[in-house]
């Protein structure tokens, strides 16, 4: 699924959020009006949300919901940490960002939607290209993110390849099917869902997870986030939206079918064939334990600060009690 990683964004956040609108929605008198922000389209990494919405947990916890998408220009931790929602959806590395900054913007992972990174380096089964150590002389196509040539330079180096012989160009959009086309040699496909799609569309693949590469590559992604502000003014509405979300979670666990159902009612565009697929892979990876859905380690959080510190991400390394906790899961 796509990422927006927040490095770049932040430099404009002032005009960002002047720019910025959010609908207006009237909510019922008695229920605390909710706003949270996604990371991009609703999509299966989502589907605990809808599902706490539309089996009424969020009601029973006296919130009234509202998803939103960020945006192009937008992310959901600029717009969490002004205020613009209550939470949002983001990813590991985009909070540690956040708090690398000159000055640090103050928001916190308060659960993981997945327990362990799914995603992978990809190419196509006929191309003969099984490792990070075959990828020198090929192109890569991707985001363009400075966290990604970090890990392709990591990966190559650890299995012994030239990082400089590698091509990085931007992906043109196309998904499974432009791969192996154009020079598009390598992609970093989500296992849930472009690896759906590819199985669907009959396209073989290679792929090589990213979690079995390099261990501090296991890092959450994504994560529900809210503000320090909201922790320390709202800490019981903080609690009743995490205990509701992790019900829903709990419960697309045991009934992928159904939730997918629920899921494409927000997702126009994907077919419930292929959401039904790839909310059974979810379903099975969203954790190991459902009974602790969402908890975080701080080895997790540190290896990851560690490997963006080691390759210049970041200049120096955040403790993890300031990045996450755990405390409004228990």
């Amino acid at each position: 699924m796509k990422k927006i990683l927040i490095a770049t964004a932040l430099l404009g956040l002032g005009l960002l959020l002047a720019s910025c609108g959010q609908a207006q929605t009237t909510h019922p008198k008695s229920l605390t009006p909710i706003t949270v922000v996604l990371d991009y389209v609703p999509n299966t990494n989502h589907t605990g949300l809808y599902v706490a919405k539309a089996k009424g947990y969020y009601k029973q916890a006296g919130l009234d919901v509202t998803f939103i998408e960020p945006g192009d220009n937008s992310t959901s931790v600029a717009l969490v940490a002004a205020g613009k929602g209550q939470f949002g959806i983001s990813y590991q590395e985009d909070v540690t960002y956040a708090h690398a900054q000159a000055t640090p913007i103050p928001v916190k992972a308060i659960a993981t939607l997945v327990k362990h990174n799914t995603s992978s380096f990809v190419t196509r089964k006929d191309s003969g290209i099984t490792s990070p150590a075959q990828f020198a002389g090929h192109t890569y196509a991707g985001w363009q993110a400075p966290s990604e040539a970090a890990v392709l330079k990591a990966v190559m180096t650890k299995a012994g390849a030239d990082f400089d012989q590698l091509k990085i160009v931007g992906a043109d959009g196309s998904g499974p099917a432009g791969l192996g086309k154009n020079g598009q040699d390598i992609e970093w496909f989500f296992d849930g869902w472009d690896g759906i799609r590819a199985k669907q569309e009959g396209i073989a693949l290679n792929t090589m997870p990213l979690r079995t590469l390099d261990a501090r590559l296991d890092y959450y992604t994504p994560v529900l986030i809210t503000s320090d502000k909201e922790i320390k003014t709202n800490a019981k509405t903080v609690r009743a939206f995490v205990q509701a979300t992790k019900k829903g979670y709990q419960q697309a666990i045991k009934d992928p079918t159904g939730s997918a159902k629920i899921l494409k009612q927000a997702d126009q565009t994907d077919s419930l064939k292929f959401l039904t697929a790839s909310q059974k892979y979810l379903s099975a990876h969203y954790t190991d334990d459902p009974t602790n859905w969402g908890a975080m380690t701080s080895t997790v959080w540190n290896n990851y600060t560690e490997f963006m510190t080691e390759y210049g991400l970041i200049k120096q390394k955040i403790p993890a009690n300031e990045l996450y906790t755990n405390a409004f899961l228990k």
